[in-house]
């Protein structure tokens, strides 16, 4: 890229930045910060799943909700050599539905989903799965997607969509915004037990 050329991608990313800010559904993020609070008064545990870079939010916000929020919470991409077991010996699809069937996925817990695309059948399947067994077990589901939302924003009891603004910047904003969506709903928690 030329000077050019970087300060008007600059541009329009920060543009398009300000523009998904500005839309985020504040009653959806109230509705996510009173189901969550609800699941910390239960005991209930939180569990994360990602794919791919949307993995590594999750193991972060893992370590947020424990350690600010004060919810119990996992993610199978926490456990490699448990995560590659199941995909070894079940296959990818069933991959995290198995280990929230191994983690004893109950009613009281709650997943929450990190995803770009929600989960379809062609990609990400093992998010549609997972979500579809913890409907099942009478978990609640929660998501932070983009695109359409996928199978998650479809099931979801609670899900917020990051808009997207532009083909080339979908992804790095759907993961950007999950990070500081997590984090507003952690601190959100902790303002609750220490107000």
């Amino acid at each position: 890229m030329t000077g050019l050329a970087v300060s008007t991608y600059v541009d329009r990313f920060l543009h398009e930045t300000e523009a998904v800010l500005a839309s985020l559904d504040r009653r959806t993020l109230g509705d996510m910060i009173g189901r969550l609070s609800a699941l910390r008064a239960l005991g209930g545990r939180l569990f994360l799943l990602g794919v791919g870079g949307s993995a590594a939010n999750a193991s972060h916000a893992v370590n947020d909700f424990r350690k600010i929020a004060g919810i119990e919470a996992y993610a199978p991409t926490d456990n490699v050599s448990e995560l590659t077991a199941r995909i070894n010996d079940d296959g990818w699809d069933t991959s995290f539905a198995e280990w929230l069937r191994g983690s004893r996925l109950s009613s009281r817990d709650m997943v929450m989903v990190l995803s770009v695309g929600g989960g379809s059948e062609a990609t990400s399947a093992n998010i549609v799965r997972a979500v579809d067994f913890a409907k099942a077990e009478g978990a609640q589901v929660l998501g932070i997607v983009s695109r359409d939302g996928g199978h998650t924003s479809r099931v979801a009891d609670s899900c917020l969509l990051i808009p997207p603004q532009s083909a080339d910047t979908v992804t790095p904003l759907a993961e950007s915004f999950q990070a500081l969506v997590w984090h507003l709903l952690a601190t959100a928690l902790e303002k609750e037990v220490t107000q």
